[in-house]
């Protein structure tokens, strides 16, 4: 039975951190309200208790102003997000349910709040010349800049504010540089990071600090700090630990393979094939990394790995629709890869970190290049995009194979790039 809220104090509903930022904004007025920093340390919670506390403001606001239906935009970085950070979650903590209509827009508490996708230019037809009470902006490092900067134009109503909450980005991103570095009394924000959030149990905290990556994953994901990657991007390889010789290999009792394409030609094309064990360990048993080589060299290298490893899944770079055409004209199973870099490289990375994915250096000889040379964009965040090829090719193989969906899901390709 679920325990209702109003018999729970304020101690059992926040943290130290959420209760003394409730307390500044019901004792303090302000435009735009940022809450930033690490991941699961109750942001989006506090922000969405919040905007319930918004739409009931407004609503005495417009009861004053005689206004029948003010308006709220509620944007995320698409309209599923919202759905799923936002929506589902006030419903399953305090029961509410939301009845749209055909304009993506739902009232709350007398308010007509309109929805919208806020990280690409598309989000603007929404919101577009209305007049807003306020909005609430979640995951807003991920906005247009945009559609960021149309949205707070639009809250021009009577003592509208402005809610957004959001992890780190890069040091250079203007949600940073023209927002949270220029504090004022209309903007202002606070800054999260793993251990704020107490009802997190120690072992769980303990648990995630020593498995999230070394460098910029550990400083955002951890410290929500924003910062850039320094250095190689997969720090934590060790070749006395992740490399494994062939004779090794021939000793592993692996039970699937699937395998990972990069196209190429005046830089290295990329299969690499990874087998994997009962203990959830990755194994990267193949490279096959050659330049100047056209579609049909790759089919042939293609049906020579089904030949001997079965009809196994080949996730491939999407740009070369193509050569995914062709691979299915060959009855090789082609399927297009899930390209996010960062949401990639951290899944990469934390098998390394963690011990759980291996190279047979026997076959890796591109991979042992360029394991030491990729590297980051210190101000864009990014890895540089230099020797990448069979790295990519391993990204895509194991961030869809971990990614994929279930069975049951129609659709091999459920991805939104």
């Amino acid at each position: 039975m679920r325990l209702k809220v109003s018999t729970l104090s304020v101690k059992d509903l926040y943290t130290e951190k959420q209760s003394n930022i409730i307390r500044y904004v019901t004792n303090n007025d302000y435009f735009m309200l940022i809450n930033h920093g690490a991941k699961r340390t109750g942001k989006t919670i506090l922000n969405n208790d919040l905007f319930l506390m918004e739409l009931r403001r407004v609503g005495r606001i417009a009861k004053e102003l005689g206004i029948d239906r003010p308006q709220y935009i509620l944007a995320g970085a698409t309209l599923g997000t919202i759905n799923k950070n936002v929506l589902i979650e006030i419903t399953n903590k305090y029961g509410i349910e939301f009845k749209f209509d055909k304009f993506n827009r739902f009232e709350l508490f007398g308010v007509l709040v309109v929805c919208t996708g806020h990280s690409t230019i598309g989000g603007l037809g929404a919101i577009r010349g209305m007049t807003s009470f306020g909005a609430y902006i979640n995951e807003g490092s991920l906005a247009n800049e945009e559609v960021f900067n149309e949205i707070k134009d639009r809250c021009s109503g009577e003592g509208a504010r402005i809610l957004v909450d959001t992890n780190p980005d890069h040091p250079e991103h203007w949600l940073l540089k023209d927002y949270i570095q220029n504090p004022s009394d209309a903007i202002v924000d606070f800054h999260f990071e793993l251990d704020d959030n107490t009802f997190l149990s120690e072992r769980y905290k303990k648990n995630i600090k020593e498995s999230t990556p070394s460098g910029m994953f550990y400083d955002r994901g951890i410290k929500g700090l924003w910062v850039s990657g320094d250095g190689v991007v997969y720090s934590d390889f060790n070749k006395d630990i992740h490399f494994i010789s062939k004779e090794q290999a021939e000793q592993l009792n692996l039970s699937s393979y699937f395998a990972g394409v990069d196209w190429g030609y005046s830089h290295y094309g990329s299969i690499v094939v990874i087998g994997t064990d009962n203990k959830g360990n990755y194994y990267m048993v193949e490279e096959h990394a050659k330049q100047y080589e056209e579609i049909d060299y790759w089919v042939g290298v293609a049906k020579d790995i089904k030949d001997r490893y079965g009809n196994i899944n080949f996730y491939a770079d999407s740009a070369r629709p193509e050569h995914i055409a062709r691979f299915k004209k060959e009855r090789i199973r082609a399927i297009d890869a899930n390209k996010r870099v960062l949401s990639g490289i951290e899944e990469v990375a934390r098998l390394i970190k963690n011990q759980r994915l291996f190279v047979v250096y026997d076959v890796a000889q591109r991979f042992r290049e360029e394991i030491y040379k990729y590297i980051w964009n210190e101000r864009t965040g990014e890895p540089v995009k230099e020797n990448d090829d069979v790295l990519d090719s391993l990204r895509y193989a194991i961030y869809t194979h971990v990614t994929k969906p279930k069975a049951g899901i129609s659709g091999k390709n459920a991805f939104t790039r």
